[in-house]
């Protein structure tokens, strides 16, 4: 199986004179069914919400925003219940300067980015993977058996301790099929 990580910005052209017949799919919220619902933004619904076992989210980005905490707002659980991939994010212009994540709707303590990112990010996405994920997984397995596959995102950074980017989704989808899931 081989994968190829690479930004969904570059063009079609670009993409075919690269890997030439390789399956190209994009993965991200521009995507089409059925691979638009590995986009962290997909309401795929009851996601458990970490350290918060009475709190359950539709996407892994409402999770990741929810839990966002900046100078001028706390947690916004109405985040876990954004269902059309739109109007999920918060930003620090709105709000101020990114604190960190809050451990849980009712957690005191405050994560780091990286912290946050292996914490909270990592374990929703994998839930994802594993409980509502899984056929399209296997489709992805036997695509690559025949020719490389080409995961489009927009974040092409796979190193789970790279704070200087945001995490590619892709990447961890890749590693998740490879048996290398960051730990």
């Amino acid at each position: 199986m081989v994968f190829f990580i690479v930004s969904r910005r570059i063009s079609t052209n670009t993409l075919k004179q690269r890997y030439g017949n390789a399956h190209i799919i994009d993965v991200t919220s521009r995507g089409v069914e059925p691979w638009i619902r590995f986009s962290p933004f997909y309401p795929h619904g009851g996601i458990p919400v970490p350290f918060s076992s009475e709190a359950v989210s539709a996407s892994v980005e409402g999770i990741w925003q929810g839990l966002k905490v900046f100078e001028r707002m706390g947690v916004d659980p109405s985040r876990f219940a954004v269902v059309t991939m739109k109007g999920i994010k918060r930003s620090a212009r709105k709000y101020g300067k990114v604190l960190g994540h809050r451990a849980g709707v009712r957690g005191e303590q405050l994560l780091s980015y990286l912290d946050a990112r292996r914490q909270i990010y990592l374990p929703s996405y994998c839930w994802v993977l594993d409980h509502c994920l899984q056929e399209e997984l296997a489709m992805l397995r036997s695509l690559a058996v025949e020719k490389a596959v080409v995961l489009l995102d927009y974040e092409t950074n796979c190193d789970v301790e790279d704070s200087s980017h945001p995490l590619s989704h892709a990447g961890l989808i890749k590693r998740y099929l490879e048996g290398t899931w960051p730990e």
